[in-house]
């Protein structure tokens, strides 16, 4: 048995940050119906095409496991059949921008009267405020969240992440709030709203940064590169580049063969407790007794020298042998891994990190599979539906309609062409 198995989703988000949530439900067991424009669809089943007549990337790796209804909503047909899906579902998931759903004549009052046990979850760019009403896509939620301003190099401008932290990372959070608003529906029994915003989601990713921005009252950020290199803090947290956020000193260390490889570099961490097995390692041994080097605070304004020796060191290996050298001495390190070497990876593909699905437009393609592992629920990661692929199997078998019923409705228009599901 799935760990969601019997909880159903009415599934009206597009794009990145709802699909990410209500995958995540599907992959656990809960029963997903995206419900989708006639003839249209998910914007993203033809955003960044790369197979002309499939359905892009962009789209298929949002939205396995789930099934895909076509659905007319402002036909008032339509409006049954929608009608008719909420009081069947447990849990009504949109991203829409504000105020669509009431237009729709399905605010959360509306819901209430139909289905009072309905959770109705939604995503939002900003939270209430003055910016409430404010249209948000990743790039705005990492700038707008503090991630960008305290990205890049401090001689440098903002950056924002290749991680998608303001889309894929809200989803995330709602999934989170959904699953525990079912759990509170066990004790009360009634439904309730779920909001989650990209701004305060991002933001809870830079709580260490928001934590930095409190300890400048008390004087400069020593753990930071620039206080070593006698650069004045100003008024708010700084760019840190590669510095680790934890207070223990890390860079970003040129490997062996980086002149030809973008990607042949590792992540050096000189933990405190590490500290004589690096100067060991390194050909420093002097380092361990020398009161200049031998503690973390007397090394903080020598740290460029010290990393400057230790990629003397790195430049000469692998980064996986940097691995393979480093962590039998307890010494934290990392490869940088390129997206080519992650798609190549057998550990990931053994744990379903990294997950092969056959597509009947377009083939094989590698997707994410689930970051949790349940021990008790293992995930399947299957293919996402085609526009419409279960409006019939839907309409019958969720709502009950006879076949005639099921002609009735789409010789209405409230729902797309009928097609059987594909094998």
């Amino acid at each position: 048995m799935k760990a969601l198995e019997g909880v159903r989703i009415l599934d009206f988000t597009h794009v990145q940050s709802g699909p990410t949530c209500t995958q995540l439900l599907a992959w656990f067991g809960a029963d997903v119906i995206k419900v989708e424009r006639p003839g249209v669809g998910d914007a993203t089943h033809n955003q960044l095409v790369d197979v002309p007549g499939a359905d892009s990337l962009y789209f298929t790796m949002l939205n396995h496991n789930k099934r895909s209804i076509e659905l007319n909503s402002k036909n008032e047909t339509g409006k049954q059949v929608l009608t008719r899906l909420v009081e069947e579902c447990d849990v009504l998931v949109e991203n829409f921008a504000p105020g669509a759903l009431d237009r729709m004549g399905f605010g959360w009052e509306a819901i209430q009267k139909i289905n009072p046990r309905m959770i109705m979850a939604s995503v939002k760019g900003f939270g209430p405020g003055k910016y409430e009403d404010c249209k948000v896509y990743e790039n705005v939620a990492q700038c707008a969240g503090g991630a960008a301003s305290t990205t890049g190099f401090v001689d440098g401008p903002p950056l924002v992440t290749g991680a998608q932290i303001g889309d894929s990372g809200t989803g995330l959070n709602l999934a989170l709030g959904i699953v525990t608003a079912l759990f509170q529906r066990e004790k009360t029994g009634r439904g309730q709203k779920v909001l989650a915003a990209m701004q305060a989601g991002v933001l809870n990713l830079c709580r260490v940064k928001l934590r930095d921005q409190q300890r400048l009252s008390a004087g400069p950020l020593t753990e930071y590169s620039q206080h070593g290199e006698g650069i004045p803090f100003g008024e708010a947290v700084p760019r840190a580049g590669n510095d680790s956020g934890g207070g223990q000193p890390g860079r970003i260390l040129k490997c062996k063969g980086w002149e030809t490889d973008p990607d042949a570099y590792t992540y050096f961490i000189t933990q405190a407790a590490a500290w004589p097995k690096i100067c060991d390692l390194i050909g420093k041994p002097e380092w361990k007794e020398d009161p200049g080097y031998a503690t973390p605070p007397a090394r903080l304004d020598k740290l460029n020298e010290i990393f400057g020796e230790i990629e003397k060191w790195t430049m000469t290996k692998g980064k996986f042998e940097v691995m393979d050298l480093c962590n039998p001495l307890d010494i934290p390190v990392g490869p940088i891994l390129s997206m080519k070497e992650i798609a190549e990876d057998e550990g990931l593909r053994a744990t379903g990190t990294i997950v092969e699905v056959d597509h009947p437009t377009r083939g094989k393609y590698l997707t994410v599979g689930n970051p949790i592992k349940l021990s008790d629920s293992p995930s399947e990661v299957t293919r996402s539906p085609l526009l419409g692929e279960h409006t019939e199997e839907v309409l019958r078998d969720v709502l009950g309609y006879s076949d005639e019923e099921i002609h009735r409705i789409a010789a209405s228009g409230a729902v797309g062409e009928l097609q059987k599901a594909a094998e």
